[in-house]
């Protein structure tokens, strides 16, 4: 069969829809037929299942989140609706599926590979940057973007009213997306939930700062950590002496231009998705790490804690 799928599963990140335009494109190139699913694996069961042609992706390049939309679907998990979502799929003879999700939806697809022989690979797409096997996922850039654009303009803010900031991140529990906005925007302070931390040990370096003519503050906090952002800008108050305003950046982080980055990894990304389905990789993720692409089975992925980079954690040293 030469037909080909494509879905988004669990969050959306900018970067999804650069994916789907060179889906759509590579698959032509390669003699397939590309379809698209609306909505995840809610529409796999739904059978919102349609042929996509240069037209359904022309102009999408530059916008942020998904047009074919995306779900996280409890139903899926069910016997009876993999059913009925391998049906829609023989119906339209369609063998080949690329899911641009997380570990979650990967096991899902696994499962549904072992029942039903529906062939796949995964494209790790979440900001959180969490799953195990790839130093990347597609969205990552474009959100660190985002939080760069925010921290530089609260920055402005802070320097003018001698403020101290709080700035969250999402990242689940995850400090990835804290961790490198704090290096690469000059916080003074970054906690995050992969390293204990004591705020005490910072009190007298803080107070020593401010005694030598600092005016503000800037501590990059990850959602996961053990306090609320509200306890971190309480205690610069209370302990430091400077007034303290919080800013959770919340979705903004996912939504967005995908940045030059997002693109091309999304380009590399399906690229490597089709060529391994090809190729006869029949279930697997398409990984990014300094060796380059690798195909990498689900146990490694989706089974597995994925840890910060040693390296990273290194550079949290100097905070």
């Amino acid at each position: 069969m030469k037909n080909i799928a494509i879905l988004c599963s669990g969050g959306d990140v900018s970067g999804m829809n650069p994916a789907l335009k060179h889906f759509v494109e590579y698959s032509l190139q390669n003699g397939l037929t590309p379809y698209f699913v609306y909505d995840g694996f809610e529409g796999l069961i739904d059978n919102k299942i349609y042929k996509a042609a240069h037209q359904h992706v022309a102009g999408i390049i530059n916008r942020g989140g998904t047009i074919i939309g995306s779900a996280r679907s409890k139903r899926f998990m069910e016997r009876e609706f993999r059913e009925i979502a391998k049906n829609n799929l023989d119906a339209l003879r369609i063998n080949m599926l690329l899911v641009l999700g997380g570990d979650g939806s990967f096991r899902g697809m696994e499962l549904f590979y072992k029942e039903h022989g529906i062939r796949f690979c995964g494209i790790p797409s979440t900001i959180d940057n969490d799953i195990n096997g790839t130093q990347y996922c597609l969205g990552v850039d474009t959100a660190l973007n985002v939080i760069k654009d925010s921290i530089d303009n609260i920055r402005d803010t802070a320097a003018s009213f001698s403020r101290a900031f709080v700035i969250e991140t999402m990242g689940r529990n995850c400090g990835y997306l804290a961790l490198v906005s704090a290096l690469c925007s000059g916080a003074e302070l970054c906690l995050i939930p992969e390293i204990e931390y004591d705020l005490k040990e910072y009190e007298e370096s803080f107070k020593e700062q401010i005694r030598s003519g600092r005016k503000y503050f800037i501590a990059v906090v990850s959602e996961g950590i053990k306090e609320e952002s509200s306890e971190i800008a309480k205690w610069f108050e209370q302990k430091i002496g400077l007034e303290s305003r919080v800013t959770i950046l919340g979705h903004t982080q996912r939504g967005g231009n995908p940045t030059i980055y997002d693109r091309l990894m999304a380009y590399k990304f399906v690229t490597h998705a089709i060529d391994g389905l090809l190729d006869d990789k029949n279930e697997s993720v398409i990984c990014y790490s300094k060796k380059g692409f690798e195909y990498k089975s689900i146990d490694e992925v989706a089974n597995k804690k994925y840890e910060l980079d040693s390296e990273l954690l290194g550079y949290l040293k100097r905070f």
